[in-house]
């Protein structure tokens, strides 16, 4: 028989061992570039660093000065300090940026005898990874609602220090509705146990402006299975609502019929705006997921030779 339990509010916080989680999965994953079409229409939309030297404002790296260049790149100021000349150099700029979401709220706490990890754990561990390949591969990450997104070095610990600190994540179940920017994407990261109205407004929202996006559903094996028999009692870990059953499995038979509907409907307000859903049970390892929404980006950016390649792990 399986057994279930949901975390406390403090256990669905992010910590180290989640970091080094999405660290050690991230060194496990193909390795994806995902270069932007770099057209003038699209730069005009915004602005994107790529992790290489270029036309830019934001600030890259300093290397050594070469003989030819001209004395106008040299950083007198760096320079002065070991007496040797270095060009500042700037970042690459383009249009794109990937906007991640993860769900903290009760519902994400849950998780079950049967699952490597509780649900609230594998979506961290996912969004933390996902921001550190997209990051390595040029690309500029953010986080809905707490930071906007950047090419970070180091971007696993900014971003568990924000989550960290994030008290009212706890008690949100789906973005806030903000319209992202043209060209941008979005990557929801939940159960989307929610009512499907709302979601639908959500996404709508989000995509106003033409952002594409991809949702990751993380089910519990017990969630979509409901492996029980005889009396049981069912806890709303939201609402904290419970619910005496005398017949488990005849009560299970509708429990999967309307987590179906349920799901189609999910689905289908994904579906009207060319979003993808992936669904990814807490009993499989996380890398199935992540590959797969890796892939899903490289192909909304078209497919381009050489977005995903080996890397080493």
């Amino acid at each position: 028989m399986a057994r279930v339990q949901t975390l406390s509010e403090a256990e669905r916080s992010p910590g180290i061992p989640h970091a080094l989680a999405a660290q050690e999965l991230t060194a496990r994953l193909p390795h994806i570039v995902l270069e932007a079409r770099r057209v003038a229409a699209s730069v005009s939309h915004g602005i994107h660093g790529r992790r290489r030297a270029g036309p830019g404002e934001s600030f890259w790296q300093f290397r050594p000065f070469m003989s030819g260049e001209s004395a106008t790149r040299v950083d007198w100021r760096r320079s002065a300090r070991d007496g040797r000349l270095y060009v500042r150099e700037r970042e690459w700029e383009a249009a794109h940026s990937i906007y991640l979401w993860a769900d903290r709220s009760a519902s994400m706490g849950f998780v079950s005898s049967l699952a490597a990890q509780s649900k609230v754990e594998r979506a961290l561990v996912l969004t933390l990874a996902l921001s550190e390949t997209l990051v390595d591969a040029g690309e500029r990450v953010g986080l809905m609602g707490l930071v906007p997104p950047r090419a970070s070095r180091n971007i696993v610990e900014r971003f568990v220090e924000l989550i960290a600190k994030d008290a009212a994540g706890h008690d949100a179940d789906l973005p806030a509705a903000e319209a992202l920017p043209p060209l941008s994407e979005a990557v929801l990261v939940s159960d989307f146990l929610v009512e499907p109205p709302a979601f639908d407004a959500v996404v709508g929202q989000l995509a106003a402006r033409g952002a594409r996006g991809h949702a990751i559903m993380i089910i519990d094996p017990v969630e979509e299975t409901f492996p029980f028999t005889g009396q049981a009692e069912l806890e709303d870990p939201e609402a904290g609502l419970r619910l005496r059953i005398g017949d488990a499995v005849l009560w299970g038979e509708d429990y999967r019929r309307r987590i179906a509907i349920h799901r189609d409907a999910i689905g289908a307000a994904l579906k009207r705006r060319g979003w993808t859903l992936t669904l990814h049970h807490t009993d499989r390892p996380a890398s199935e997921a992540a590959l797969r929404v890796l892939t899903q980006l490289s192909a909304a950016r078209g497919g381009r030779s050489g977005l995903i390649g080996a890397r080493g792990g």
